[in-house]
C-alpha cells in the first residue's frame, strides 16, 4: 500500500480528516485526498480555542509554571509536532520522487549509450551503408509469416535464398495493398531503423548529450529535495525532543496537582505525548516487523517482532469489568500491569494463541499495534487474531474475558462498518483493533491505534462512545 499523506489525529480537536477507516490484516487506512494546501476553517479555529480554553480551566489554581509545561505539551501534541510531520512525510515523498525521476533518466542515458556503442560495433562489422531496414523487415517477415497455412506465402519464404530475395517478394496476397516500399518503411520506423547508421549514430550522440544534462538537473534537484527532507526531519525531532523534555518535567511535578481535574488533563497530555514518542521509536528500530503485503489480510510470517516501546506512565485504575465472556477466563488486578510473560502461549488460564509473535502482522497496521502494546503491558494476545473485526470472536474462542467495558491496556475492537463518535466509519471488510490507553472521568477512552492512514505509528484519538465497542481484556 502506496504511503498517503496523511496528517496525524488529533482528538483534542476532534477532527478526522476522512470518513472511512479500515484495517487490512489489522491495515487501518484512511481514504484520504491528494495532498492539498490546507487552511484552518473557522470550525477548526474554534474548536482549538475552545479546548485550549478547556484544558485551562481545568488547570485552574495550579501554579504558571506547570499550568504553562502542561499547556505547551498540548500544543506540541496537537498542533506543533503533527503539522512537522506532515511536512516532513511531505518532503521526503517529493525527496523520493525526484530520485525516482533521476533514476529513470539516468537508465535512458545508459540505453542510450548501450545503443551507441552496439551501432558502432555493427558499423565495425558491416560498414556504415548496410541498410538495417531492409534486414530487418525481411526478419519480422520471417516471423510473422512463420507456419502460416498460406501456401503462396510460405513459397515466398520457402524460394526466397537471400534476404533480399525475400524482400522483392513481400508483396503477397496477405498485403496486396500495400507496397513493398510501405511494407519496409513501416516496419523501419518501428524498429527505428529508417536513418542511414551514420544519422542514427548522430541521433543518439545527441540524444545522449540531451540526457546527460537533464540526469544532472535532475540529480541536483533530487540531492537538493533530500537536503530539504533531512532539515524537515530534523526539525520535527527538536520538536519531539522539546516535547519529550516537557512531559518529563510534567512527570516529574505531578504530585503538585491536587484537583482531579488537573490531574486528568496532565495525565491525558502525557500520554499523547508519550505515544508520539512511540512513534518516534518504532520509526528508528530496524528490528520492527516487516511484510510487503500491508493491504492483504492477515499472512504467515516472515521474520519476528523485537519493538519493545518505553512503559507508559501508570494510569489510574478503573472498576473491574463484569465478566461475560462464556469462556470463562481468570480474574486479573486490573490496578497493576498484566503478568503474562513476552510470548506466552499459555496465561491467566487460557490458550493465548501467541504462537510465533508478532511477525504475522503487516508492518504499521492496526494489528501489529495491538499486539505490540498488548505484549509491552504484559497482557496475553496471540499471533493469528485475524483483522481488527475478528479480535473480540477470536478471544472469545481461546477463552479471553470479553464485553463491553473498557479498560486500559483492552484491546477495543471496531466491527466492520461500526460508526466511531461520528468522525469516521470502520470498513466494512476489515474493522479496526486499538489499545485503550486510558478511560477518562466522563467515560470517554483515550486510544493508541495503528494503521498505514495515519501519519504515525502509533496514532492516538479519544473516543466518546465507548460503551458500543466489544473490548479483550486478559
Amino acid at each position: 500500500m502506496s504511503r498517503k499523506m496523511t496528517r496525524q489525529v488529533r482528538p483534542i480537536v476532534g477532527l478526522m480528516l476522512a470518513s472511512a477507516m479500515f484495517c487490512a490484516g489489522g491495515v487501518a487506512v484512511v481514504a484520504a485526498p491528494a495532498p492539498q494546501a490546507h487552511a484552518v476553517s473557522m470550525s477548526e479555529y474554534q474548536a482549538k480555542v475552545s479546548n485550549h480554553a478547556k484544558l485551562k480551566s481545568q488547570l485552574a489554581g495550579v501554579s504558571s509554571d506547570l499550568a504553562d509545561t502542561i499547556l505547551q505539551l498540548a500544543d506540541l501534541n496537537d498542533n506543533q509536532i503533527p503539522a512537522a510531520v506532515e511536512a516532513a512525510e511531505s518532503a521526503q515523498q517529493a525527496a523520493e520522487q525526484a530520485q525516482s525521476l533521476a533514476e529513470a533518466t539516468t537508465q535512458r542515458l545508459q540505453a542510450a549509450q548501450q545503443d551507441k556503442a552496439n551501432l558502432e560495433e555493427q558499423i565495425k562489422q558491416t560498414g556504415s551503408d548496410y541498410d538495417d531496414a531492409k534486414a530487418a523487415v525481411a526478419q519480422l517477415a520471417r516471423e510473422s509469416f512463420h507456419g502460416s497455412s498460406t501456401s503462396d506465402v510460405l513459397d515466398f519464404v520457402t524460394d526466397s535464398t537471400t534476404a533480399d530475395d525475400f524482400v522483392n517478394k513481400m508483396q503477397s496476397q496477405a498485403a496486396v495493398t500495400r507496397s513493398e516500399s510501405n511494407a519496409a518503411t513501416d516496419a523501419a520506423n518501428e524498429l527505428n531503423t529508417s536513418m542511414n547508421r551514420k544519422d542514427r549514430l548522430g541521433a543518439i550522440e545527441q540524444k545522449i548529450t540531451q540526457l546527460k544534462e537533464q540526469a544532472d538537473q535532475q540529480a541536483a534537484s533530487a540531492q537538493q529535495a533530500a537536503s530539504e527532507a533531512n532539515a524537515k526531519q530534523t526539525a520535527l525531532q527538536k520538536l519531539r525532543d522539546e516535547g519529550t523534555a516537557k512531559r518529563e518535567k510534567l512527570e516529574s511535578q505531578k504530585s503538585q496537582l491536587t484537583t482531579q481535574s488537573a490531574k486528568e488533563a496532565a495525565d491525558i497530555v502525557s500520554m499523547k505525548s508519550q505515544i508520539d514518542s512511540w512513534n518516534n521509536q518504532y520509526n528508528n528500530s530496524n528490528n520492527a516487523a516487516v511484510n510487503p503485503n500491508n493491504n492483504q489480510q492477515q499472512s504467515r510470517p516472515n521474520n519476528n517482532t523485537n519493538y519493545n516501546p518505553a512503559p507508559a506512565p501508570a494510569p489510574a485504575p478503573a472498576p473491574t469489568p463484569n465478566n461475560n465472556n462464556s469462556g470463562g477466563a481468570g480474574g486479573m488486578n486490573y490496578a497493576v500491569p498484566g503478568n503474562c510473560p513476552a510470548g506466552s502461549g499459555y496465561c491467566y488460564g487460557h490458550n493465548t494463541g501467541n504462537t510465533v509473535g508478532g511477525a504475522a502482522y503487516p508492518s504499521r497496521q492496526c494489528t501489529l499495534w495491538a499486539y505490540l502494546r498488548r505484549s509491552q503491558l504484559s497482557l496475553p494476545v496471540g499471533s493469528y487474531m485475524g483483522n481488527g473485526a475478528d479480535w473480540a470472536n477470536t478471544a472469545r474462542g481461546l477463552g479471553y474475558l470479553v464485553n463491553n467495558t473498557p479498560h486500559v491496556g483492552a484491546a477495543m475492537v471496531f466491527a466492520r462498518g461500526q460508526s466511531v463518535g461520528g468522525h469516521w466509519t470502520a470498513d466494512w471488510q476489515y474493522g479496526h483493533v486499538a489499545v485503550v490507553e486510558r478511560v477518562n472521568a466522563d467515560g470517554s477512552v483515550l486510544i493508541s491505534e495503528g494503521g498505514t492512514g495515519f501519519a504515525t505509528f502509533p496514532a492516538w484519538e479519544t473516543i466518546s462512545n465507548a460503551g458500543a465497542y466489544q473490548y479483550v481484556h486478559y
